[in-house]
């Protein structure tokens, strides 16, 4: 991680309440509609989004879920979240204090989803945080991020080397498959941007 928790936080909590505007891109857009779309959770399923920010993928996944739970480190997105569930009438949806490493959170969880957050751990960190997500016991892990299907390039617009540090694709599918994931989905949005998913099957 190349900036501490804190300052990842406080860097978030200031772009709150504009962040969604921000995120307006192809690819963002893009990932964001294939996690959602592979999360695909059933009537009794409790997903757990990680790293959820203003709740953009919590709350297209309520309405198909029995409880949705946010958790992220910045209390700015995390307020911006709980306003559009009210403002929405979401009232599955519960958002909190929580990291990749220590999600706060003991309850089932069928699904883990996350988008757009990962990539700010070192390379150790994200296996640790697979490990984490693995333990809570979730069928499905869906992963949308910042990932380098090639040769990384900081000159693209989803690499920024002074706050991110993206890992290769090959490195996420070990940690995921060590964890006792099969990836069963990876599919490139962008050279820089994809999605991941790994799944318990038994």
């Amino acid at each position: 991680m190349k900036r501490t928790i804190e300052e990842h936080a406080s860097r978030f909590d200031e772009h709150a309440a504009e962040y969604d505007e921000s995120q307006d891109s192809e690819e963002y857009r893009a990932c964001a509609d294939l996690v959602i779309e592979c999360a695909d959770p059933d009537p009794d399923d409790v997903v757990l989004d990680l790293g959820c920010g203003t709740g953009a993928i919590a709350l297209a996944l309520a309405p198909e879920a029995k409880r949705v739970v946010g958790r992220d480190i910045s209390a700015g997105m995390l307020e911006r979240a709980r306003e559009k569930a009210a403002g929405q009438g979401i009232e599955n949806a519960a958002f909190g204090e929580g990291r990749f490493r220590d999600p706060n959170y003991d309850g089932e969880v069928e699904i883990v989803v996350s988008n757009f957050a990962m990539h700010h751990l070192s390379d150790e960190g994200k296996r640790e945080a697979i490990e984490v997500i693995a333990d809570l016991g979730p069928r499905r892990f869906v992963l949308g991020d910042v990932m380098f299907f090639g040769l990384p390039d900081p000159d693209e617009p989803f690499y920024s080397p002074e706050v991110d540090d993206p890992a290769t694709v090959g490195t996420l599918v070990e940690a995921l498959t060590e964890a006792g994931f099969t990836v069963t989905r990876a599919r490139r949005v962008h050279d820089q941007v994809g999605v991941l998913v790994g799944e318990r099957i038994e």
